[in-house]
């Protein structure tokens, strides 16, 4: 399954909080990624807490815009990415 980068702005800051409402919140971005057959793999969180790099698995980039329409999330630019990994040219 393709992998893709997502970038979201959330101009007043991004907040999950700590508790069982951010737990809930994150568990309802799964279950309405699923619906389109998409899995969120993780997320990188600017400092600022305005910008996230989002990974996440799925069928292609319409899926993974349908996905965010669900949920209620901005999405900038869907980006299909591969993994360099640095350790592989290790001999």
């Amino acid at each position: 399954m393709p992998r893709y980068l997502v970038e979201r702005t959330f101009p007043d800051g991004l907040t999950i909080p700590q508790d069982d409402s951010g737990a809930e919140a994150c568990l309802n971005v799964v279950d309405g990624n699923a619906g389109h057959g998409v899995t969120w793999v993780h997320s990188y969180v600017s400092p600022d807490k305005t910008k996230t790099f989002c990974i996440y698995d799925g069928p292609s980039p319409e899926s993974i815009r349908a996905a965010a329409t669900t949920t209620g999330l901005p999405v900038d630019a869907i980006t299909e990415v591969s993994v360099l990994n640095p350790y592989f040219y290790r001999a």
